[in-house]
């Protein structure tokens, strides 16, 4: 679509100069004139394709992490956590653009899921920049690409080589929605509503 523009800008100016020269032994005023309505049609069309390829970006392109499928638990939850656990998790990663599902509280990693960097390891999980900002203002962080930022490094081996970008998403004061996503600019605000929701769930059942 941001090509069509241009390409038609092309073909139209080109036959228009093939019917000037092979199709039009005797210039007519009318004809003369259809022409030059034509060339600025075409030129317009032309400097519009020229301009989507400039202003409209690319969609960012989903990179292949470097993990493996999996669902590990803290052994220590009961039934009921696990079940709601097992409910929040498997929504984010059918409903939004999460690859990774990590859910850290009070001090303790309850679940990690998806496509995870040490599948059968619970990771341990040390509150650093990022965290310690979502825990201290209560509002969520979204690092947009993850290469741009210096806090990337809080993520290594909680999330899969690859992941382009992450969402920490507060459970109350207690804990940490940690998602990680394979695209750039990957969780649209509509998601980003619906992980609070899942988030304010969350925190009722460790209240």
């Amino acid at each position: 679509m941001r090509r069509l523009p241009l390409v038609t800008g092309l073909l139209g100016s080109t036959l228009l100069v093939i019917n000037r020269l092979a199709f039009t032994p005797e210039l007519l005023a009318s004809q003369s004139r259809s022409d030059a309505l034509g060339i600025l049609l075409s030129t317009i069309l032309i400097l519009t394709g020229l301009l989507w390829q400039q202003i409209q970006p690319r969609p960012p392109q989903a990179s292949t992490l470097q993990g493996s499928p999996g669902c590990d638990w803290d052994p220590d939850l009961s039934e009921r956590e696990k079940l709601e656990l097992a409910w929040a998790s498997h929504t984010l990663l059918s409903t939004t653009a999460a690859r990774t599902v990590v859910i850290w509280v009070e001090g303790r990693t309850l679940l990690q899921r998806g496509i995870l960097a040490s599948p059968g390891q619970l990771p341990s999980i040390r509150p650093q920049s990022v965290l310690q900002r979502v825990l201290q203002t209560g509002r969520p962080v979204y690092l947009v690409d993850l290469k741009l930022f210096p806090a990337r490094a809080e993520f290594e081996g909680l999330l899969p080589p690859g992941s382009q970008a992450v969402l920490c998403q507060p459970i109350g004061q207690k804990g940490c929605l940690i998602l990680g996503s394979d695209t750039p600019r990957s969780f649209s605000r509509q998601e980003q509503a619906w992980i609070a929701a899942i988030a304010d769930k969350l925190e009722t059942l460790f209240a």
